[in-house]
């Protein structure tokens, strides 16, 4: 409960205190409410060339700032009106500190003025600040239950997606078929992407509804090419026609079914096949995720077999490479972390690894079965006492099939505040598929995505993106 102390029950020389440890989580909290940039608050190497200390200092009214604590919670209490102040910060306090902040009722004035005395220490007794506070005491006693806050946590900015579109700034753009773009989503992704000179867009679908979308939406088609056709499974033979012959490095998805166009890219004998499974895979920008996390394959392969999925793994290693990932960390999901007869996935999972133990799956480190939360998180990890590179440090996440994939990736987006991205994989070129419902950073990212593989494949190696 808290109670407060009215005006007339307050007495000279009344104390109230508390003692707070300074975190970094309290400084870019504090740094968020004010906006205040100041790079001491957040660079160690900054706080020790600019202000001479070796640890990032906290803000000095984070200090000043538990007076309002005190004074609103104890002395007076509930009701208090907080008046002014005037301190003197006699030195910075750094992060790992140890605040102990006292106020004393200093004088009184009728009809409801209080002044205290302010004083701050370290735990090493050094002083950090002191002053004098001057509020208006509350005239009415309140007795009432403590005030439940909402839980605060910090989660990154988003900016996976921002440094895939930024490592294109050098790179040529890469010609594009862009299948039946014939609404306002589908026509806006490649025309924005042509604009930031990620791509040059070919649009493949009836050219009168494509100028009429454009201008309904105000689009500007200028400087982009148009290949006239009648319908969609037209605009679809000539997009992928057009991967194969190499007049395209890559093909973009338009508003016709996804089922229509890779029913022509998996065409044995006019398609875009290769010895490789085509596989998608998801990228995936999560604010609470300290990397950029794959997640294949979640729209593609619905029930994969054991050989699907050595090419599904090799397709999302292989796209990590591009992405600048050397070496990514593969956790193949399924419902434990154990070998378990009656669960398929979990023996397909240990067969996985071992096939990478013999070089039929290279360039990362594979682990499973592993469960979602040991996965991605090393305190769940630790506490199953799960020894693993890979558990807690996943940049793939392989599924056990489409619909735990396709769960997990909307999962991520609808209550994880995530991002997404997909491009298609295996195939001749990267096949970007949009969804109705992509922010217009994810179709940007996508087309990034594209733009990268293209150019690792120019190179004729992994690392030719990078």
């Amino acid at each position: 409960m808290m109670e407060n102390r009215t005006w007339d029950e307050i007495r000279i020389g009344d104390q109230a205190s508390l003692t707070r440890t300074c975190r970094m989580e309290d400084v870019e909290l504090f740094g968020v409410a004010t906006g205040d940039l100041n790079p001491t608050h957040y660079n160690a190497e900054q706080a020790e060339s600019l202000a001479h200390h070796r640890k990032i200092l906290a803000h000095s009214l984070w200090g000043g700032s538990l007076l309002s604590a005190l004074l609103g919670n104890e002395l007076p209490g509930p009701g208090t009106v907080y008046k002014g102040q005037d301190f003197e910060f006699d030195q910075p306090v750094e992060v790992g500190d140890s605040l102990t902040v006292t106020i004393t009722v200093k004088s009184k004035e009728a009809p409801a003025d209080v002044a205290f005395d302010c004083a701050a220490v370290n735990q090493r007794g050094e002083k950090v600040f002191h002053g004098e506070a001057r509020v208006l005491a509350p005239t009415t006693k309140v007795v009432q239950p403590k005030t439940v806050l909402q839980e605060v946590s910090l989660h990154r900015a988003h900016h996976v997606f921002e440094d895939l579109i930024e490592r294109c700034g050098p790179l040529e753009p890469i010609s594009v078929a862009v299948c039946h773009p014939c609404d306002q989503v589908s026509l806006e992704g490649p025309v924005e992407a042509f604009k930031r000179g990620l791509i040059n867009p070919i649009l493949v679908g009836p050219e009168a509804k494509i100028r009429s979308v454009a201008a309904e939406f105000g689009l500007d088609l200028d400087g982009i090419r148009i290949v006239d056709t009648l319908h969609s499974h037209e605009s679809a033979e000539r997009s992928v026609a057009m991967c194969r012959s190499g007049e395209a490095e890559a093909l973009m998805k338009g508003s016709l079914h996804t089922d229509e166009m890779m029913h022509e890219v998996a065409s044995r004998e006019r398609g875009l096949r290769t010895s490789r499974r085509i596989s998608h895979v998801f990228i995936m920008d999560v604010p609470t995720y300290p990397r950029m996390l794959l997640i294949t394959d979640a729209a593609i392969n619905i029930y994969p077999t054991l050989e699907d999925k050595q090419d599904i793994a090799q397709n999302s290693i292989d796209l990590a490479h591009c992405l600048g990932v050397p070496q990514p960390r593969m956790a193949i999901l399924s419902a434990v972390e154990t070998v378990y007869p009656k669960i398929n996935s979990t023996i397909e999972a240990a067969a996985l690894c071992k096939m990478a133990d013999r070089g039929q799956i290279t360039g990362a480190i594979l682990d499973g079965p592993l469960a979602f939360d040991n996965a991605i998180s090393a305190e769940a990890a630790r506490i199953k006492k799960i020894s693993s590179p890979v558990a807690g440090f996943a940049d793939i996440l392989l599924v056990p099939d489409l619909e735990a994939g396709n769960m997990l990736a909307k999962q991520l987006s609808y209550l994880a505040d995530a991002d997404a991205a997909g491009i298609v994989v295996g195939a001749r070129v990267p096949i970007v598929l949009t969804s109705r419902a992509d922010s217009a950073k994810a179709r940007l990212a996508s087309c990034a995505v594209a733009v990268l593989f293209a150019h690792a494949r120019r190179g004729g190696g992994k690392n030719a993106a990078e």
